[in-house]
């Protein structure tokens, strides 16, 4: 038998790399391997480093270190779909730490994976593009180049892709890139607005809220306002809050319609399809706070617009509020609700219809909460409900809502102190209530907001000032606790408002001489005058306090203004220390006292020597102004022992009741003892030397002159006396032969002082007689001007009916006439003569 030929295997070829399976246990070999030029190992090393970089951040910036990027960048843009999806995959991954993203922006990559957003592509390679890109939107630089490479538009087209996943990366990315205005627009122009609002239908919470968030963003564009209303989007707004399985999401579903609650038109709207009736009972009854804080946000920011807030009060919006008020347990809650309150109450019907719904008090309660805002957001709500509203501003009073307010005037909280001031200031309106408000150191309290840095606090603190030191206590209280100071600094604030108010203060204060001899020892004469000049910081305000600070202090105002008219009635410590130069320094007759003897023009006293005869407001009677500053303490004790006695006698006290009189008790003694603490350290007041002469004067005026029966008669009189007092007539052209400053001299050396009362200069010439002559009218009773002009000169003027002609039928209007005190005493010169000009003249 022949032997059978076995079959021969025909061997590979030489050419050909028998398969090699390798094992990589190191992260930087499968970094190598994304270089290889075989599609299977790039698959699977691309799928490694995807497992890998989703591990942790450390993992991602690892790989960022051994050159992966440029390799993944590279094969996102690979023909074979596998290898392309799986460096998405990775890439989309590792873009999640921040260096990786600072890298990607300078490799300029954004529109490659862009084109991964194209229709053909796989739904992994959609759902990790996306996630690169919501990555990459986190800063500014990479929203802008998203923008430029048209990628808003793909984006917004897989808004509808059916993967969860998917819809989750796209809205996060569309979410940031609105954070820029100019996507807002294009959004609409893409037709971006409907998808969003059909993501509020999604299973996912996740995705819902994104599509919330967008919408909220969106809405801040008054346009995508109006589209959204014309896709009946407010409607599936509103039917979400009211779907109780999506509470959660409640909040960012208010946003988006507090923003769209702006417009008008989308108020009525939302009221003609019951959305705002639907929108107030989720207010009311919600389980969650957050969600009806932001139901009062919402409702406070559309009313600011006063149709908004007209609607709103249609609805009974104020009700809704005051529950929230009274229910809620949850501070933030009733805040948002007195913020709420506190916008509609603008509204002068809304004020009117809060106060029937009871929602003072429990505003009132808020003002004691610790949360400065919350006592904030309270006191706005009753600084508006008591404008222009006396009942509400009784009612405040009556539900003890005073005490708090004042100690708001001392909150940390600019806003608080603020409001509590207009609060106050609108209760002042009433006698009665200020009054009551006084009584419990209102005064004392205001002084601590006028040195707040805050403008509105010091312009409404100044305001209040202004409506309480309305009579001579407050005002003397405001001077003895250092509140004049800080009135003065707010003069020369950069803040309009802030000056005007200050002002308004000073011509409340400066009513009293007191106060206007205080203000200008403390520079306001020279603040007023420094405003009066800038072309920017004067006002009528400014002016008006300039002007009442000088009818208040006469001997400023002659020394500025070289002018007393009829009505500037000079009164005891009135004193002509010459004229001052409108940069010049106003001095008082205290640190002109001190002034050593000089040669220099003498200043000229006005003081008589009775102190019980002062007028109101004369240096004399400043002790005994400061002594009614000193506590009653038996006025005290005695109305503490009548309460007692009426306790006895009446029904017996509550436990409350005694406590609060208890407090108001403690509170005034704390007050009267401050007070009293304040004088005692002040220093004793200067006297000014007495003048017994001007005095006999003043009684032979009165006596021989008073009751002469025409002021032709009395001007006649007072004249010659003047003349006869001060050297008799001198003859003309010997005026400078008169010697008079030897008599002046020896009386300075005499008093070793440069003041001098008026009633012991013998010789006098124009400025010594005038003054005499003005002081002695003014007791009389004749109405006269002191003009004083240059070179020592200084002239008196009267206003006459002219008789000369018709007695019977005097001409009517009245001239103005000199009157001559230095050649013939009581001769009367018209004003427009060449008399008087000559007279008037050196």
């Amino acid at each position: 038998m022949g032997k059978k030929n076995k079959k021969e295997t025909e061997a590979p070829p030489k050419d050909i790399f028998d398969p090699l399976s390798v094992e990589s246990k190191k992260a930087a070999t499968v970094v190598l391997m994304l270089n290889s030029s075989e599609d299977d190992i790039l698959i699977k090393s691309c799928e490694a480093l995807y497992k890998f970089a989703e591990k942790c951040d450390e993992n991602k910036a690892l790989l960022m270190d051994m050159g992966a990027i440029p390799s993944l960048l590279r094969l996102i843009t690979s023909e074979e779909k596998t290898v392309r999806r799986n460096a998405t995959m990775t890439l989309g991954v590792i873009s999640a730490h921040p260096e990786v993203r600072r890298l990607l922006r300078k490799s300029d990559c954004i529109g490659n994976v862009i084109k991964l957003l194209a229709p053909d592509e796989e739904t992994l390679v959609h759902e990790f593009s996306s996630l690169c890109l919501a990555n990459m939107s986190q800063e500014f630089t990479s929203k802008v180049q998203i923008i430029e490479n048209d990628g808003l538009e793909p984006l917004i087209m897989l808004l509808t892709d059916p993967d969860p996943d998917v819809q989750k990366n796209v809205v996060e990315a569309i979410c940031l890139l609105l954070q820029d205005y100019q996507t807002r627009t294009a959004i609409r122009e893409l037709h971006g607005l409907e998808p969003l609002l059909e993501l509020l239908k999604s299973e996912y919470p996740s995705i819902q809220e994104q599509a919330l968030r967008c919408l909220t963003l969106c809405t801040q564009d008054v346009d995508n306002r109006e589209a959204l209303r014309e896709m009946e989007g407010l409607e599936r707004l509103v039917e979400f809050v009211s779907t109780k399985e999506w509470e959660d999401l409640h909040v960012h579903a208010l946003l988006v319609l507090s923003n769209c609650l702006e417009d008008v038109e989308t108020m009525e709207l939302i009221q003609t399809t019951g959305g705002l009736q639907k929108l107030l009972v989720f207010a009311a009854e919600s389980p969650v706070p957050e969600a009806q804080i932001h139901a009062a946000k919402a409702i406070a920011r559309a009313a600011r617009n006063g149709e908004n807030c007209k609607i709103f009060h249609e609805q009974e919006a104020e009700k809704t509020l005051i529950t929230l008020l009274e229910t809620s347990d949850n501070a933030q809650v009733m805040g948002a609700a007195a913020l709420a309150l506190g916008v509609m109450a603008q509204s002068p019907i809304c004020r009117v219809t809060i106060a029937e719904y009871d929602g003072i008090a429990p505003l009132i309660k808020l003002l004691n909460n610790n949360n400065g805002d919350i006592a904030e957001n309270a006191s706005l709500a009753l600084a508006n409900l008591t404008t222009s509203q006396m009942a509400n501003c009784v009612e405040v009073a009556d539900h003890n809502g005073i005490e708090p307010l004042i100690g708001l005037l001392n909150s940390s909280h600019e806003g608080a102190q603020a409001n509590a001031a207009i609060v106050l200031t609108n209760m002042a309106t009433d006698e009665i209530l200020r009054v009551d408000i006084q009584k419990r150191g209102v005064v004392g309290a205001l002084v601590s907001p006028l040195m707040s840095t805050n403008t509105s606090v010091q312009s409404k603190a100044a305001l209040a000032i202004a409506a309480f030191v309305c009579d001579a206590e407050s005002r003397s209280q405001l001077r003895g606790l250092g509140g004049l100071s800080p009135i003065l600094k707010l003069l020369q604030s950069g803040n309009d408002e802030v000056r005007r108010s200050a002002s308004w203060a000073i011509v409340v204060c400066a009513t009293d001489p007191l106060v206007a001899t205080e203000l200008c020892k403390l520079g306001g004469l020279d603040i007023l005058k420094e405003v009066k000049m800038s072309s920017t910081r004067q006002n009528t305000f400014s002016d008006a306090a300039l002007e009442r600070l000088l009818d208040s202090t006469l001997p400023a105002k002659y020394a500025l203004m070289d002018c007393l008219g009829p009505n500037d009635i000079i009164q005891d410590g009135f004193y002509d220390a010459g004229r001052v130069r409108p940069d010049g320094k106003f001095l008082t007759l205290e640190e002109l006292s001190k002034r050593e003897v000089d040669q220099k023009r003498p200043v000229l006293l006005i003081n008589c020597a009775k102190a019980d005869a002062s007028p109101p407001g004369s240096p004399m009677q400043t002790i005994q102004s400061e002594a009614d500053l000193k506590p009653d303490t038996s006025r005290t004790n005695l109305g503490s022992k009548s309460s007692k006695s009426a306790m006895r006698g009446g029904k017996r006290e509550t436990k409350k009741e005694k406590e609060e009189r208890e407090l108001r008790e403690r509170l005034e003694a704390e007050r009267l003892a401050e007070q009293e603490a304040i004088l005692n350290q002040q220093p004793p007041t200067f006297e000014p030397p007495a003048d017994t002469k001007l005095e006999e004067y003043i009684t032979e005026m009165l006596v021989n002159v008073g009751g002469l029966p025409t002021t032709r008669e009395q001007v006649d009189g007072v004249a010659k006396f003047v003349s006869d007092k001060m050297g008799g007539a001198i003859e003309r052209g010997q005026l400078s032969n008169f010697s008079y400053e030897l008599s002046i001299s020896q009386l300075k050396y005499e008093l070793k002082s440069n003041v001098l009362p008026i009633g012991r200069i013998d010789r006098g010439i124009h400025y010594h007689r005038a003054l005499l002559f003005k002081t002695l009218c003014d007791r009389v009773g004749v109405g006269c001007s002191l003009v004083r002009g240059d070179y020592n000169r200084a002239w008196n003027e009267i206003m006459l009916i002219d008789e000369d002609d018709n007695p019977v039928k005097p001409k009517f209007p009245p001239k103005a006439y000199v009157i001559d005190l230095i050649h013939q005493p009581g001769r009367l010169m018209r004003t427009d003569t060449v008399d008087a000009a000559n007279y008037k003249k050196i």
